[in-house]
């Protein structure tokens, strides 16, 4: 059973979709990464929180009841995201915006705003590369903040992980079978002109 740690929304139940095609990442896991999260932020009240392959929502849902104003929750799949949808309702905290787009595609368009935290969970079997270039077009596409964190969950059996060109590596976490590679955007990131009139 998933469900929400801490804040406003503590105990809230989230449903999980039937099969084997969403892994939520473990309670213990996710309290540690919000530890981590607000000793690097100092805290997450108000942040804007971009949670990709975000399955059940749980990271961002478990930001929006610790204090984030908007949550930006990006999957491609539209069973899992109906059940995503069903989890937003049923958290009933304001800030949460489903995005049903595979995520290369989400991300390769302007950001409505840059953001302070993202974290991928993308399926264990994708490869490095093409994770790496998920974080490399939230850079060239505003997504992120100067100084915004990044969290990469991968498979603690995988090899390793290494930032791309605007990523500042900070640590890595290994939760059992789930490792964390923590990596903070340039202070000095160009913001990209906003789009429109």
């Amino acid at each position: 059973m998933t469900r929400v740690i801490a804040g406003l929304a503590r105990g809230r139940r989230l449903a999980v979709p039937d099969g084997d095609g969403t892994r939520p990442t473990a309670d213990r896991a996710r309290e540690a990464l919000f530890s981590s999260l607000e000793s690097a932020l100092g805290s997450l009240h108000g942040a804007c929180v971009l949670d990709l392959y975000a399955g059940t929502g749980a990271v961002g849902l478990e930001a929006l009841s610790r204090g984030a104003a908007r949550a930006t929750l990006v999957e491609s799949s539209a069973t899992v995201a109906a059940v995503l949808r069903g989890n937003v309702t049923a958290v009933g905290l304001p800030g949460a915006v489903v995005v049903e787009l595979p995520v290369e595609r989400a991300v390769a368009r302007p950001a409505p705003e840059p953001h302070d935290v993202a974290f991928l969970d993308p399926p264990y079997a994708t490869p490095t590369v093409a994770v790496a270039d998920v974080v490399s077009a939230l850079l060239a596409h505003g997504w992120l903040r100067p100084g915004a964190v990044v969290v990469v969950e991968r498979a603690s059996r995988h090899s390793g992980w290494a930032w791309p060109a605007g990523i500042d590596p900070l640590r890595s976490r290994r939760y059992g079978e789930a490792t964390f590679w923590y990596g903070r955007a340039a202070q000095g990131l160009e913001q990209p002109a906003p789009h429109g009139p």
